[in-house]
């Protein structure tokens, strides 16, 4: 069994923000799965669904971004779950908007989300990381609260299928194989 875990704010005035990449990408696992986010229960909205053979769960903490790791560490809990079987996927203003990176596990850097998971659950889990960089020129939360314009989603959107595709990758395969195969740098990135 898995639980992927998308993390976001919930509520629709977070809808379409850059801090909600990880619940996009669970949106995106849900209709390409038949998915419906229908049950309630550890700080979470989720669904259930079978891939390779495999029970998943489909989690979005409904805790607000800081707290996620009170959400997940319910579930996993719950079901006796080890953490090599959470799956956690978050946006990252320390990577270029475009890029993707998917780690076996590893800090948290500075995403409070993340922070938050590594307290409840610890380290050792796959992270997959949905870059959105950074603007200088705004605050910090101004920026990650901000709605994508049109040409940016339209920029993100297959970054954020590619993200969902990778933790499908390392649900049938393993994570070696999710990081040859899904790890994309920013265009003109080193």
């Amino acid at each position: 069994m898995y639980i992927v875990a998308g993390l976001g704010n919930p509520g629709k005035e977070y809808a379409g923000t850059r801090h909600n990449m990880g619940y996009d990408a669970l949106d995106y696992l849900a209709e390409k799965y038949s998915v419906k986010f229908n049950k309630l229960k550890f700080n979470s909205v989720y669904g259930e669904t079978t891939i390779n053979g495999e029970k998943v769960v489909l989690l979005k903490p409904i805790t607000y971004m800081n707290r996620s790791g009170i959400a997940i560490s319910e579930i996993m809990k719950f079901y006796k779950l080890p953490t090599e079987n959470l799956i956690v996927i978050y946006d990252d203003i320390d990577i270029p908007a475009g890029t993707l990176r998917i780690r076996p596990h590893g800090s948290p850097g500075t995403h409070n989300g993340m922070k938050s998971v590594t307290q409840y659950v610890g380290n050792n889990f796959p992270r997959i990381r949905i870059g959105i960089g950074k603007n200088p020129d705004m605050d910090l939360a101004d920026y990650v609260l901000q709605r994508l314009s049109k040409g940016e989603r339209e920029k993100i959107n297959p970054i954020i299928e590619k993200a969902a595709e990778a933790a499908v990758e390392i649900i049938n395969k393993n994570i070696d194989s999710s990081m040859q195969k899904y790890n994309i740098k920013a265009t003109g990135e080193q």
